[in-house]
């Protein structure tokens, strides 16, 4: 690997270096991080990742989703990583890996590297409590607004507009993006990153009916994330009413997640764009909760269950079950009754002629019967 020319970054923040991989090198990386890979073709040099459909000579793409096999034969992309199974046009360099998607992860790292962060050092243009303690190495934007009594780990990073409410414990290298708001008294583990706009520990639904009218019950939990969790932007994560609201270790949330308060969710889960969890839900060890799914309250999900996309949960799941639709069922029984919904209409036409004939049938028996 070698560093080229400097040019303008386009990626974000990513890199401002062009940064040449050649193939073989890549082949290495990847079978030293247990992703076997074999090159064949030309040990070319690459410089950039990019998708089969924009790739352009010079840049490293992937197939890992089979629909997109259709774009092998046309992608411009000077060497492609696929599967070791995967027919591919003649006189394409392709890096055969059983798991193209961590290959061209990889690849992404070391090509094109991790967001770099604005070095702010602690701005005199931030507003920080004296009795905030600051880990080794923060880096404090102006307008981050830090409250009294807050600990920060080594390393953390804290965007403009962000807020740390009083009593805040904050990890190593914790990274809130602009415009986050981490209430009072919650903890984040090391390593976590909560995208722009995400509200951590505000008040979740607490209201006592009283007299027709709703009564304010003070919320006066907390939130707890472990380590190693992302949090997309616009997610809120409600505080509980008593206890803990907890996101563990290793989870990963997109954009637009509600964390209904009281709730556990185990560690290693992946929630999609749009899931709506609850308050008092106790979601297991590696959960799939695809886009738009909602839970309602008080129920638990397995370890390693996956719901499917738009589906609504309103009981509990077994462990390592596969659910689909409202309300949530097996995701066998629910397409095979997807299925049948789908032919109603002709199962009902053909029920109607059928009964028609037979009551023609009837008439014309009667009619014969009322002749003799």
């Amino acid at each position: 690997m070698r560093l080229a020319e400097s040019r303008p970054c386009s990626a974000g923040g990513i890199t401002d270096l062009v940064v040449e991989l050649r193939l073989s090198e890549l082949c290495k990386t990847l079978t030293a991080r247990g992703f076997p890979a074999e090159l064949e073709g030309e040990d070319l040099s690459i410089r950039a990742v990019n998708t089969l459909e924009d790739a352009k000579p010079g840049e490293l793409s992937f197939l890992s989703n089979p629909r997109y096999t259709r774009l092998l034969p046309q992608t411009r992309a000077s060497a492609v990583i696929v599967a070791p199974d995967v027919d591919v046009p003649p006189k394409l360099t392709v890096i055969r890996c059983p798991q193209p998607y961590a290959g061209i992860t990889v690849a992404i790292v070391r090509i094109h590297g991790h967001r770099t962060h604005p070095q702010w050092g602690i701005s005199d243009r931030a507003s920080i409590e004296p009795s905030a303690r600051l880990g080794e190495n923060a880096n404090i934007a102006p307008g981050a607004t830090i409250a009294a009594q807050v600990e920060f780990g080594a390393g953390a990073t804290i965007y403009p507009g962000c807020y740390v409410g009083e009593r805040v414990r904050i990890g190593d290298d914790v990274v809130l993006y602009p415009n986050v708001v981490v209430y009072e008294d919650c903890i984040l583990g090391d390593r976590v990153a909560v995208h722009a706009g995400s509200v951590i520990g505000q008040d979740g639904l607490g209201y006592a009916p009283v007299d027709d009218k709703w009564l304010k019950i003070p919320q006066v939990g907390r939130v707890i994330i472990g380590d190693d969790v992302e949090i997309g932007s616009l997610c809120a994560i409600d505080r509980a009413t008593l206890g803990d609201t907890r996101i563990e270790s290793g989870t990963k949330f997109s954009n637009l997640i509600a964390i209904g308060h009281g709730s556990k969710i185990g560690e290693n889960c992946m929630f999609v764009a749009q899931v709506g969890v609850a308050g008092s839900v106790t979601v297991g060890r590696h959960v799939t909760l695809a886009g738009q799914v909602g839970v309602a309250g008080h129920l638990t999900i397995g370890d390693k269950a996956t719901v499917a996309g738009q589906s609504g949960v309103f009981g509990d799941v077994e462990p390592e079950a596969k659910m689909l639709g409202t309300p949530a069922a097996d995701i066998g029984d629910a397409k095979r009754q997807l299925v049948a919904a789908k032919k109603l209409p002709k199962w009902s036409k053909a029920v109607n002629e059928r009964i028609d004939r037979l009551e023609r049938e009837l008439a014309a028996l009667k009619a014969d019967a009322d002749r003799y």
